[in-house]
């Protein structure tokens, strides 16, 4: 029976593989690669436009141009299987229940994909795999989901299927990099088993980072940065900016930087990172300076650098063994191709049947060999029904055992509220990480002639400081550096100053005076309600200011001590 089933899907009418990739900035990619020499053995490219804010292919209609042009030119059979990676919509990780069934499962993620935008108006397919740490244990599980666009996934198919190809898989570009960098060899050190190491994508839409331990991917974090909006070295700042207070989240024995943007030069920015481990990078776009993996002979020069690591990666998804795999395919039904001849040999003689008729003849093969099975395993099956039965009682008490647990935590965790752990840290990581991003811009930028008296930041992006130097230039280029590392903040220099109270002052004065000033986003009612005063309180405040000023000169102390020529340390 088993060598019957193999003649039916025999050499005769097995399909060959090709691999496309919508990529990004290049195109659409038609990438085969040879196991045996281990180099690009045929490539192809077209245009392709696609839009990163929905996700999805501009022209389905010219996407089936573009594989009819890229089969002629190659010579690939129209008739055949095809593997497409596409651009990541969404990914992350999960703790589940470890006796939560399969469909409960796909409840569970098809509920937290949906929450994204783009899932609200388009019906999503979901797929995840287990998270292997090492460290598993308990009644959790860890799984690690994406989902793609259902109706993405149904146009490809008819747009290959009017060509008479068949789509087989889909593939999403973040495993495509990674079973790429693994199999070219440029992750090894790496992707040894407990190596914690960073994976970060620069796109221009923003940077991705992905958590590893050696091969398995931990967790997934994504950081939007409008990046055409920069120029020059203003978006190696922005990036290594937001990347430091990220990266203090994924601690990392490495870095490994790839860029798919042409805005940003991947070497450039790893000089910039520093504190991130081991940093390496690789250019897939405009910067490299090589092919990412060698090519043939066969392939044209022309097209050799625009060889992406992503197609290179989704045309080793039947050669590489990497560990990480979403099967998008296994609840979508496929375009099926009109039915297609298959041809079997028995003997001299050949016969041609349709999929459904030898569809038809297989199933009536098995029925019969089921029917003898049947009436050889008859006068078996008394001897064993009592050994069977006493099995299922067993199992059937640890399964009351287990909905007795369930009901039991179920009650505890009533009783104790409805405290959401996982929100809770999430609240305390933004907020801190806002604060954080405020103390690090402030230390990077003040110059040496510069001192801070005051200093206040809130949860929600409020920020107050106050201070003096001894010059304005250094002031102007203090404010300039804040702003340029705060992004989105709207400071304005609220106030500028001489210390002194009067002019008299200044003139009698052995010393040139220090220029006092206040950096803020907060408005004019913000400042007097942090301060507690009314708008005749805060006049009498500005004049009290002016006295202390001119006290200062004559020996006495300041009765508010905000302002003074001493530093005051920030912590």
């Amino acid at each position: 029976m088993g060598n019957f089933l193999n003649s039916l899907m025999g050499s005769g009418g097995k399909k060959d593989t090709v691999y496309l990739s919508v990529t990004p900035g290049v195109g659409l990619e038609l990438c085969l690669v040879d196991p045996q020499s281990r180099q690009v053995k045929a490539y192809a490219v077209r245009e392709l436009a696609y839009n990163e804010t929905t996700k999805d292919i501009g022209d389905y209609e010219a996407f089936k141009s573009a594989v009819e042009e890229m089969y002629m030119e190659l010579h690939v059979n129209p008739k055949c299987s095809v593997i497409v990676n596409l651009p990541l919509c969404t990914l992350g990780t999960m703790n589940l229940p470890l006796i939560m069934a399969e469909n409960s499962i796909e409840v569970s993620v098809t509920s937290e994909v949906e929450q994204s935008y783009i899932f609200r108006r388009l019906e999503p397919v979901v797929a995840w795999t287990d998270v292997n740490t090492g460290n598993n244990g308990g009644d959790t599980r860890k799984i690690l989901y994406s989902a793609m666009q259902k109706p993405v996934i149904e146009n490809i198919a008819a747009a290959l299927a009017a060509l008479g190809s068949t789509l087989s898989g889909i593939e999403i570009s973040i495993v495509s990099y990674l079973r790429a960098l693994d199999y070219i060899g440029y992750t090894t050190a790496q992707m040894k088993d407990n190596i914690t190491w960073n994976l970060m994508i620069v796109s221009s839409t923003g940077y991705s980072l992905i958590s590893m331990v050696g091969k398995t991917i931990v967790d997934y974090y994504e950081e939007p940065l409008a990046i055409k909006t920069f120029e020059g070295d203003d978006i190696y700042n922005a990036i290594n900016a937001s990347a430091q207070i990220t990266l203090m989240s994924y601690p990392a024995n490495y870095l490994y930087i790839i860029s798919e943007t042409d805005m940003v030069s991947a070497e450039l920015l790893s000089k910039k990172i520093q504190n991130a481990g081991t940093v390496d990078f690789l250019e897939n776009n405009s910067f490299k300076k090589q092919e990412v993996m060698p090519v043939s002979l066969e392939v044209l020069p022309d097209n050799v650098m625009k060889i992406s690591l992503q197609a290179v990666g989704c045309a080793l998804s039947l050669i590489s063994h990497y560990p990480v795999h979403f099967d998008f395919m296994k609840d979508t039904a496929k375009v099926a191709v009109a039915d297609e001849l298959v041809s079997l040999q028995f003997g001299d003689q050949t016969i041609d049947l349709s999929p459904t008729k030898a569809t038809q003849l297989a199933f009536g093969v098995l029925v019969i060999c089921a029917g003898l099975l049947s009436a050889l395993a008859f006068g078996v099956l008394p001897g064993m029904e009592s050994a069977k039965q006493s099995q299922l009682s067993e199992v059937e008490g640890k399964v009351k055992e287990l909905e007795t647990q369930l009901q039991t935590a179920e009650g505890e965790q009533s009783a104790t509220g409805s405290f959401d752990m996982a929100k809770q840290v999430d609240y305390v990581l933004k907020n801190n990480r806002a604060k954080l991003m405020n103390y690090t811009a402030i230390g990077t930028s003040i110059p040496d002639t510069v001192w801070l008296t005051y200093f206040m930041t809130s949860d929600d992006g409020l920020i107050d400081v106050k201070g003096a130097a001894t010059n304005v230039e250094d002031i102007y280029t203090f404010f300039k550096n804040m702003k340029d590392s705060l992004i989105n903040t709207k400071l304005r220099l609220y106030k500028l100053q001489m210390q002194s109270g009067s002019v008299d002052d200044i003139i009698s004065s052995d010393s040139s005076s220090n220029y006092e000033f206040e950096i803020t986003n907060m408005s004019e009612s913000q400042l007097k309600s942090l301060l507690g005063l009314t708008t005749e309180e805060g006049q009498d405040a500005a004049n009290g200011s002016a006295k202390n000023s001119s006290n200062k000169k004559s020996g006495n102390v300041p009765d508010n001590k905000l302002l003074s020529d001493q530093p005051v340390q920030v912590n």
